[in-house]
């Protein structure tokens, strides 16, 4: 008879993936009992009516689709408790499994069209070894997930409007907070605002150190059904202009009309490549709303940016974000020629940190040759996230008030006045 498992989703620099499977067994084992040749893990990734999906085969090969199943190495095997903490001797067994680039079967997401989805992921894990007298377990339905690190984030939906994602902060001292504003990039749009903070590690924005930076600050993630750059026509054009402009307004002012402990001072915008474009529309056209901007990869085109656009900005704190090498958002088309022309016309607290490549520092991905892994050079909201921008386009540290500071760290400072 088949058993029910858990699961435990991990987002990471690269998107949520399942990380531990947690089998509930029918008694206690010890830690010398389980390993990983234990057991064996395939998944079926679904799709809404329960069939396999047929998934492009990579980033590269979108025209190559195959279907999204199979075995999934197991790495570590040890007795847990509910949770997957390890211990001595439990009544659980957890498996860690292998996940990150070079394993798309265990992320919970996916972009079979243009936009990415929470997938299902149907298990069956089967015991292969005996463990301490027990054997020929089975585990094929699923018992229930836990995203720890999305936990505090709300969704709302709205019928007239723009669906959102929050978060409100958990601190207790008095006082107003910050809004943090994050702004999607084009395959996180669509029906589900959970995509907007967590295909991306946006959450990383409500991570107990970031929250104790800014001492505890709002974050509002909208989503658009289609895409930012969206200016009636359906496509990726250069007219600079978005059908959301009003809508996204709207949903920033209705957020700060409910949320009366936002300090209208300190709202801060951000997002990446649609999103960063979309943060250069909005702070080009209110201005007077936000503290500061934090684009990454940006994609508004520097020819649509007038020269009166560029002086109502150019007094405002910038720190821009982008890769040398990326073959998606041409920094010489975008952020390289505003950040130069912001700095001609005077601006005193525009930064830009602006990388070689993007390669992985915190997750331990690696290639098939063993090295850090290097993502896409378009992926420069990993080190945004990760709080890593700490250089000037000079290669310089950025200084505040004579001390060296990181985008996160200069953010929390600004205030509008």
């Amino acid at each position: 008879m088949s058993r029910g498992y858990y699961t435990y989703t991990e987002i990471t620099d690269f998107g949520p993936y399942v990380t531990k499977i947690i089998l509930p067994f029918p008694q206690p084992v010890s830690s010398e009992a389980v390993n990983p040749s234990c057991f064996s893990v395939h998944v079926q990734r679904l799709d809404e009516k329960g069939q396999v999906y047929q998934l492009p085969k990579s980033w590269t090969q979108r025209d190559s689709l195959v279907p999204s199943q199979g075995y999934i190495p197991v790495k570590k095997a040890y007795p847990s408790d509910r949770q997957g903490q390890p211990e001595a001797s439990g009544g659980f067994v957890t498996l860690e499994t292998d996940y990150g680039p070079l394993c798309p079967l265990s992320s919970r997401v996916s972009c079979p069209k243009e936009h990415n989805v929470y997938v299902t992921m149907r298990y069956d894990i089967q015991q292969v070894k005996a463990v301490e007298g027990i054997s020929g377990l089975r585990f094929g339905f699923p018992l229930g997930d836990s995203m720890p690190a999305a936990q505090g984030w709300l969704n709302h939906f709205s019928e007239d409007g723009l669906n959102y994602g929050y978060f409100v902060p958990q601190q207790v001292e008095p006082g107003p907070r910050p809004l943090i504003i994050w702004l999607h990039g084009a395959g996180e749009g669509g029906q589900d605002p959970a995509i907007a903070y967590t295909a991306n590690k946006v959450v990383a924005l409500t991570s107990p150190g970031v929250q104790r930076l800014f001492g505890g600050a709002y974050v509002l993630a909208p989503q658009t059904p289609t895409f930012w750059m969206n200016d009636g026509s359906g496509e990726y054009g250069r007219t600079g202009k978005s059908i959301y402009s009003q809508a996204l307004k709207a949903c920033i002012d209705g957020f700060l009309a409910q949320n009366e402990h936002i300090d209208p001072s300190r709202v801060y915008i951000g997002g990446d490549s649609n999103g960063g474009f979309m943060t250069m529309r909005m702070l080009v056209d209110w201005p007077e709303l936000f503290a500061a901007a934090f684009p990454v990869c940006e994609a508004l085109y520097d020819e649509v940016i007038t020269e009166e656009q560029l002086a109502g900005i150019k007094d405002k704190p910038i720190w821009f974000t982008h890769a040398k090498n990326d073959p998606v958002v041409l920094p010489k088309e975008t952020v390289v020629p505003t950040y130069q022309r912001l700095m001609a016309a005077g601006a005193k607290n525009v930064h830009f940190t602006f990388w070689d490549k993007i390669e992985d520092i915190h997750e331990g991905f690696v290639d098939a040759e063993g090295k850090p892994f290097e993502y896409m050079g378009h992926f420069a909201w990993i080190p945004l996230l990760n709080d890593d921008c700490r250089v000037d386009f000079d290669g310089k540290p950025v200084l505040w008030e004579g001390r060296e500071v990181s985008l996160l760290q200069w953010l929390a400072l600004q205030r509008k006045g």
